[in-house]
């Protein structure tokens, strides 16, 4: 391969465009530095429900996040929690609803309960406000309309699973299935739930909805439609409901997430305009280290691979599904830019046969990381004095079990942003 391009000192690199990447970037940013952004893609957040999950389940349903994170971090150490502490996490979800102030509602101390595209409850902490009408309560009568050209959503599934779950307040609802054939687009009998956001984005063909669905619905009903209700208007869902003179609400899809998209655009808009420099498609392949400080890492583009150096970097890279971890058919896990130590490799087998049985210990593995988020090795000494880590590449939780990916992300890359803006401005 040729020799890397040099590009510019940059104060902080930071890698990875998932919500702590563009979090991290961004305080950063704010707080006076000059911030390189260096991502593969688009980040995981497309791929999310949009909503902020801090701990749903330890183990039991949780029904405050932060009162709740702060016991499992004294009773699990070797948890994410227990070095990001319940203040920075707090103060996480606090930063991100002042940012999107017109795209997330909630709070620290309470988790909504909101049904999925299955049918199922689960609980989140931050959520937008067109999902905040199917946080059902015991009586409720609930239409679920189904898009006679959107495939991937199901309305009678999802009505006949709600209306035979225990809410977690206690008590039921009614839930019944309905259709509504309004294309999207002329002509076109199969399409996406972006092409439909899209669709809701113009006021015409919400009153062309509007006018079909309507007498369709009985009196105290609440309107559950998948989460296509626009992708630049954050308001269509509002203006949807007043046509209806219904409450409506949005229930996320399978990825790509619609939702989840708006809180991407959102978040990379607020990045460009704090001065973040962000650089796409690129692959962040290796790394310089001199005396144990990391100095430079290289990402591949065409022509030539180009060289980014940096006073700190901030590892916001993701775990198994980013390719930040990897897991070889020697059973060999290994962190692909770095090469940092990974704690959680001693637990033993790191797969499990049965499938519905205990977690499968392979998906607490990560990197560890002190108070301040610099990676540490397995003696707790500090790897590189400059590295910080946040987001899904810190080890000891199993995020998707626990619903607590995203205060992780927001605690950790707050911690690292702070402890970075602290010695360097």
């Amino acid at each position: 391969m040729s020799t890397p391009q040099s590009t510019p000192v940059g104060r902080v690199v930071v890698i990875g465009a998932g919500l702590s990447g563009l979090v991290a970037a961004h305080r950063l940013a704010t707080g006076g530095l000059p911030v390189t952004l260096l991502t593969k893609g688009i980040g995981g957040l497309q791929l999310a429900q949009g909503t902020i999950d801090v701990l749903g389940y330890s183990p039991d349903r949780v029904t405050n996040p932060i009162l709740t994170l702060s016991a499992l971090a004294s009773a699990r150490p070797e948890h994410p929690y227990a070095a990001i502490g319940a203040a920075p996490v707090h103060a996480g979800i606090d930063y991100l609803k002042a940012l999107l102030p017109d795209l997330l509602v909630g709070d620290a101390e309470t988790n909504y309960q909101l049904p999925t595209a299955v049918g199922a409850i689960r609980p989140t902490c931050l959520a937008q406000p067109s999902m905040l009408a199917g946080h059902l309560s015991d009586g409720q009568r609930v239409a679920i309309v189904g898009l006679r050209r959107l495939k991937d959503f199901h309305p009678k599934l999802v009505a006949e699973n709600l209306a035979r779950t225990d809410l977690p307040d206690g008590g039921r609802v009614e839930a019944r299935p309905l259709f509504v054939d309004v294309p999207a687009r002329d002509g076109e009998v199969d399409s996406t739930g972006l092409t439909y956001a899209r669709a809701f984005d113009d006021p015409a063909f919400r009153a062309r909805f509007a006018a079909a669905l309507a007498p369709l619905l009985s009196d105290g009903e609440v309107v559950g439609l998948p989460a296509v209700l626009g992708l630049k208007d954050h308001g269509a869902w509002k203006d949807l409901a007043e046509r209806l003179g219904h409450p409506v609400f949005e229930i996320p899809l399978p990825p790509p997430s619609v939702p989840g998209m708006r809180l991407n655009e959102a978040l990379s808009a607020a990045c460009r305009d704090a001065g973040v420099r962000l650089v796409n498609g690129t692959r962040t392949y290796a790394s310089r280290v001199e005396d144990g400080i990391v100095r430079s890492v290289t990402v591949a583009t065409s022509g030539a691979p180009r060289e980014f150096a940096g006073d700190a970097f901030v590892l916001a890279t993701g775990g198994f599904e980013s390719g930040a971890l990897n897991f070889d058919s020697h059973g060999t896990v290994t962190e692909t830019l770095f090469g940092l130590p990974l704690a959680g490799l001693d637990a033993g087998p790191l797969v499990q046969g049965d499938y519905w049985g205990a977690e499968q210990p392979l998906f607490r593995v990560g990197v560890r990381v002190g108070r301040d988020m610099r990676v540490l090795d397995a003696s707790s000494g500090v790897v590189h004095p400059n590295l910080f880590a946040a987001g899904g590449i810190i080890g000891g939780s199993s995020r998707w079990a626990e619903k607590s990916g995203d205060g992780i992300a927001l605690g950790s890359a707050l911690q690292a942003a702070d402890t970075i803006l602290e010695e360097l401005s």
